[in-house]
């Protein structure tokens, strides 16, 4: 992943400007599906908490899941009485359907969610958006994983958990500690262009957003908090378990094949202007050291096993060759992808073409050093081969990489074969009169048109039969 910033990579991250009176710099999110008993109590907490300790305007958004009970009615009602309280309501379930809708209307620059059970202490909300709000950081967490987190749950759902983030950390290199604690938060100008690379419209939307944010640089803020399980949560372990795992195999699929255009997240190489204003400097060069001696490494590695195997049926220098075409293309492949980050198979053929004449310089150089070492000894061992191809190879590798870098990789933005089309920007309903400008919209998000609209006091869906 290039450091530089490119055409549709993030703006450079910074300190949001004091609000005027009235204008909400956060919007907290509240899910909700057949919550009629929870709701009220929740967004009285909630709304009493940020009255009294959050220093700037905020807004509390009640997104209706579809609820089949009295949830819109009471929604309704506190919308009604507290002027900062304002309602979705949407006719499809999907927790993450919910959460994308409402974050991609939202005019607010910092975006947040939690759960209806309040499970998690409100005094961790303001540090969770606090860096989002100094510039600091792009999203914010709330962890139980954390060593200072204080969490009361039961023994079955903290092994659930543990063991969902060690999956993530073994299959996705995840490095956040706790992907599914219902208490987040993003800017909005990241979330317009992480959003519409996330498809999970359920339960598994948080991980793959962190896991996209997380590939794409950007930079997650975590939060320890304390935690109390609700022993009347509705959540069907076994069921989003499996959804989870469908999603953990998506993902890692997309990503290993580079079909995500990660790279329009990109940030400048510093936040400091002076940083984006340097000339001729390498960036991203120790990072693509690191790359490039693991890769060298495994190549090296993988070349002496098929030489060692090749020369059982052939002489020292057909050996070679064979070995060294087929770990160049190995290794070619695996620093095109790991080591520069670039990504889909645009220019695939062309690079491996300009890896093949790095190839023939390392065979110049290796069979060079077998042709010295026969001239000098007349039936060397197989050991002192080895060690002649090893310096020989040594030597290649610093060539390589300074040809990979300057020649057949060099600074440019990562190529994709077919980015994914973003959704079309958001078109106003007409005016009728209750929720706020930003909320009267119709968003396509790919399975379906979802109509956002205010719910009217007796609004009840009788064709849902959940």
């Amino acid at each position: 992943m290039r450091t530089d910033s490119s055409p549709g990579s993030l703006p450079a991250r910074e300190h949001l400007p004091a609000a005027g009176a009235g204008t909400a710099v956060l919007d907290v999110v509240v899910p909700v599906y057949n919550e009629e008993k929870d709701l009220r109590p929740c967004v009285l907490r909630l709304h009493e908490h940020l009255s009294r300790t959050f220093p700037y305007a905020f807004r509390i958004t009640v997104a209706d899941n579809a609820s089949t009970d009295a949830t819109p009615h009471v929604a309704a009602r506190l919308a009604a009485e507290l002027t900062e309280v304002t309602i979705f309501r949407l006719e499809q379930k999907g927790r993450g359907r919910a959460l994308r809708t409402v974050w991609s209307a939202s005019d607010a620059p910092v975006l947040a969610y939690m759960d209806v059970d309040l499970s998690t202490d409100l005094n961790a909300l303001l540090p969770l958006v606090a860096p989002l709000i100094s510039g600091h950081s792009d999203l914010a967490i709330g962890s139980r994983l954390a060593r200072s987190s204080r969490v009361v749950r039961g023994a079955k759902r903290e092994f659930i958990s543990r063991s969902y983030n060690l999956i993530l950390r073994g299959s996705l290199q995840a490095r956040f500690s706790d992907a599914q604690c219902g208490f987040k938060a993003i800017r909005r100008d990241v979330a317009q262009v992480l959003l519409p690379l996330v498809e999970d419209t359920g339960w598994f939307f948080d991980t793959e957003m962190l896991v996209l944010a997380e590939r794409a640089g950007c930079r997650i803020h975590e939060v320890p908090v304390d935690w109390v399980d609700d022993p009347d949560s509705t959540v069907h372990i076994v069921r989003t378990a499996t959804e989870d795992l469908k999603g953990v195999w998506r993902v890692g699929k997309a990503l290993a094949t580079g079909s995500l255009p990660l790279d329009r997240l990109a940030r400048p190489f510093g936040d400091d202007p002076r940083d984006r204003d340097l000339t001729d400097v390498p960036q991203g060069l120790a990072r693509q050291l690191v790359g490039f001696c693991v890769v060298g490494a495994a190549s090296t590695l993988f070349y002496l096993l098929l030489y060692s195997g090749f020369r059982h049926f052939g002489g020292s220098q057909l050996a070679n060759a064979l070995a060294l075409l087929v770990s160049a293309v190995a290794n070619t492949a695996a620093n095109r992808r790991l080591t520069f980050g670039v990504r889909g198979r645009g220019g695939a053929v062309r690079h491996q073409a300009q890896g093949l004449v790095v190839f023939g310089i390392g065979l110049a150089l290796t069979a060079g050093s077998l042709a010295a070492l026969n001239a000098a000894t007349a039936d060397p061992d197989h050991s002192t081969e080895l060690a002649v191809l090893i310096a020989a190879n040594l030597a290649a590798t610093v060539l390589r990489f300074l040809l990979f870098r300057a020649w057949v990789f060099p600074d440019a933005p990562p190529t994709v074969d077919a980015p994914p089309t973003v959704d079309a920007p958001l078109t106003a309903d007409p005016p009728d009169g209750r929720l706020p400008e930003p909320y009267r919209t119709y968003r396509t998000w790919g399975d379906a048109t979802v109509r956002l609209q205010p719910v009217p006091p007796a609004d009840t869906d009788p064709r849902d039969g959940r």
